[in-house]
Formats: C-alpha cells, sequence, structure tokens
C-alpha cells in the first residue's frame, strides 16, 4: 500500500497547530509503513522528517480543487489530508481527511484583523452546511480529533463516510513530573484571540486575582493587545506575542494553572500539554473539555468571573494542587503520536482496502454475468 501524507500544510521556520500535527504524525506513521510526503515549498523539509517526498501545489492556490491530477502521477493508493479541504475530483485512490472542528458555524464572527471583504465572505460561507458536506462525501473516511467533534457531524449528517476519532499527541516528557506545587502565581493562556475564544473573561478575572499574572501566549495584533490590557489593573496581564516553544514549556513548569474560558473548541491540545508537564488545568465547563481534560481538570462558568475566581482559589489549597497535578500527568499519558499514528495506519488500510472492493464490484458483476450467458 502506498501511503501519501499531506504536508503542505507544513509552516516555514515554525509549526503552529495544523503545521505541528501533520509532521508528528507523519514521523510516527513512518516508523510503521513506507511514506511520501506531499509538499508545496522545499522548503518545508527543514521541518518534517527525513522521509522521501513529493511535490504538489499550495493548498490555499486556486488549482487545489485539481490537486488530484498532480498527485495521481505519483501512483498512491491512498493519501492522507490533516485539513478536509484537499480537492476529492478525478483521483485515483482513497482519500481520508481530517476535520479539527465545526466552530465557525455556532461561533460566526470572523477575525477582528480581517479586512471587511473578506469578514464577508467568512460569515457568507458559514451560513450553510452544504459545501462542507458536499466536500466530505467525496472523500473516502475522515479523523476527527475528539468524540464530541464526531457526534456534531453525525447531528448535522455532514459525511456518509466512517469517521474515526484519533486523539491528537502530544509531548511526553522524558522524566515524568513530580510536582508539589507551583513555582508562580501565574495563570497561561495559550491560544488564539477570536472572540469566542472568550479571553475578555480571564482579563477582566484579574482585578479579583490580586497577586496573580495571566500569561497570553501567542501572537496578538496591537489594537487587540491594547483593547485587552485597558480590561485588567495594570501588570497584571503579560503579553508574549508569540512565545517560542522553550518559553511556553518554562511558563507551564512555573504555573499555577494553564486557564481556558473558550466557549468552543475542536479538541484544546494546549489542555493536554500542560497536563503532561503535571500542570493542572482550569476550562470553561463545555462538553469538549470534561471529554479532554477528563477528571484532573478544574472546571468553571465561562459567563461568569466569580466562578473563573473561585476555581483559581481552589488550586491555593496545596494538597489540591498537588493531586491535581499528579492526576493530569496520568491522565495525559493517553495522547501521545505513536498511538495516533498506529490508528491512522488502521484507518488509511481499511480506506484503501474499502476503495479497491468497491472498485472490484463491477468486474465481479460482469464475471457473473459472462459466467450465465455461456451456453
Amino acid at each position: 500500500m502506498k501511503i501519501i501524507f499531506d504536508c503542505r500544510y507544513t509552516r516555514l521556520g515554525r509549526h503552529d497547530g495544523i503545521s505541528r500535527f501533520g509532521a508528528r504524525l507523519v514521523e510516527e506513521l513512518g516508523k510503521l509503513h513506507p511514506v511520501t510526503m506531499l509538499i508545496s515549498d522545499e522548503r518545508q523539509l527543514a521541518m518534517l522528517p527525513d522521509l522521501p517526498w513529493v511535490l504538489g501545489p499550495d493548498p490555499t492556490s486556486a488549482a487545489e480543487p485539481f490537486v488530484a491530477l498532480t498527485v495521481n502521477k505519483y501512483h498512491p493508493d491512498v493519501v492522507f489530508s490533516p485539513m478536509q479541504t484537499m480537492g476529492p475530483g478525478f483521483r485515483d485512490y482513497a482519500l481520508v481527511t481530517t476535520v479539527h472542528d465545526l466552530i465557525y458555524y455556532t461561533h460566526r464572527t470572523p477575525p477582528r484583523d480581517l479586512n471587511p471583504a473578506l469578514r464577508l465572505l467568512w460569515r457568507l460561507y458559514h451560513l450553510s452546511w452544504a459545501f462542507q458536506r458536499s466536500l466530505l462525501n467525496r472523500a473516502d473516511a475522515h479523523l476527527v480529533d475528539s468524540e464530541t467533534t464526531r457526534d456534531l457531524m453525525a447531528e448535522h449528517h455532514l459525511t456518509k463516510n466512517p469517521m474515526n476519532v484519533v486523539l491528537l499527541g502530544t509531548e511526553q516528557p522524558a522524566v515524568t513530573p513530580n510536582r508539589s506545587a507551583p513555582s508562580s502565581k501565574t495563570l497561561v493562556y495559550m491560544g488564539s484571540f477570536m472572540p469566542y475564544k472568550n479571553v475578555d473573561l480571564l482579563v477582566k478575572s484579574m482585578e479579583k486575582l490580586p497577586g496573580y499574572r495571566l500569561q497570553l501566549m501567542s501572537r496578538i495584533p496591537d489594537e487587540e493587545r491594547a483593547r485587552l490590557a485597558a480590561l485588567a489593573p495594570y501588570g497584571s496581564v503579560e503579553f508574549f506575542d508569540g512565545a517560542s516553544d522553550a518559553d511556553y514549556e518554562s511558563a507551564l513548569k512555573a504555573a499555577t494553572a494553564l486557564v481556558s474560558a473558550s466557549r468552543d473548541e475542536g479538541f484544546g491540545l494546549p489542555v493536554v500539554e500542560a497536563q503532561a508537564l503535571g500542570t493542572p488545568v482550569l476550562l470553561n465547563d463545555i462538553p469538549i473539555f470534561r471529554e479532554i481534560g477528563g477528571a484532573p481538570a478544574g472546571y468553571f462558568d465561562g459567563s461568569n468571573v466569580e466562578s473563573f475566581v473561585s476555581a483559581v482559589r481552589e488550586l491555593e489549597d496545596p494538597g489540591e494542587w498537588k493531586r491535581r497535578s499528579a492526576a493530569s500527568v496520568v491522565w495525559a499519558r493517553r495522547y501521545n503520536w505513536p498511538d495516533a499514528a498506529k490508528q491512522l495506519l488502521q484507518v488509511l488500510t481499511d480506506a484503501d482496502a474499502a476503495r479497491k472492493s468497491r472498485l472490484a464490484r463491477p468486474a465481479r458483476r460482469a464475471r457473473r454475468l459472462a459466467r450465465r450467458a455461456r451456453p
């Protein structure tokens, strides 16, 4: 079985979420089965494992609906994409795509930094399920990051194809963390500043948490930074504006908790990144966070500042913090890239077999008819 893995979403210089997802998954998959990477820029190879590769068009180009015309030339049996937007037409192979979330069908407010024309297009695209449904049904199978997303897809009848839950991985420490207390009164947030992320609640809560500091790790537009800074006491919010991996890990290892008041998620990778390091997490009480954070996490009402403040105060009990830290480490072991790659390989094998079986049916039918027609 020849596998091509779509690595065209690999960022240059530094991974984002999708880029890291693809790079780590193809690395582990390559240890289990021969795999060829599909890239769109040879500079991407610096961020990818040492595996065979071929070139394809940029996934954001106008040629994407016809990408199969290029990929067919490499004669794969099955292709995997870490997104759901890979052109499904004209192909001679099984196609497995990934649906990470359906957030923007519920929270249609576009990013604040988009220009007015793009904001309008964003809203129009997410007014209907029709385009998504058509795209997904033309593939052969799909990966999803969580049972929550799978159930939402089923609820909205987004695809007739198999939907396979494959949990994201995180890097597991070489030495099991054994922490008894946080080394600082910091609260770490890693994520975007889209309106549904509800970062405002975290920032406003700092007025009622004297002595604590909220560390915002991600890149942030200047206007958004100024807006958030005005919502909290001076010095209580620290903007990293794109923390390095080393700075992010260092912040997590010192923090009282990783926090998120997000109203929706497809998974929430920072949650398990923190737990793997023994850092407790405090999360808005929504189904996806209950699924991913599990029993070790603390939960609060994401519409209520007092509820968040109370959740933080619970961790001031040294025994409670230590208990949640230890439980988090154990829970996070279920999120690892080798297991994800094993599950992905099975999904790809099944998709390849199912497609070949479908293609063989007309030939088998023709042979049966021919036998019946013999005198």
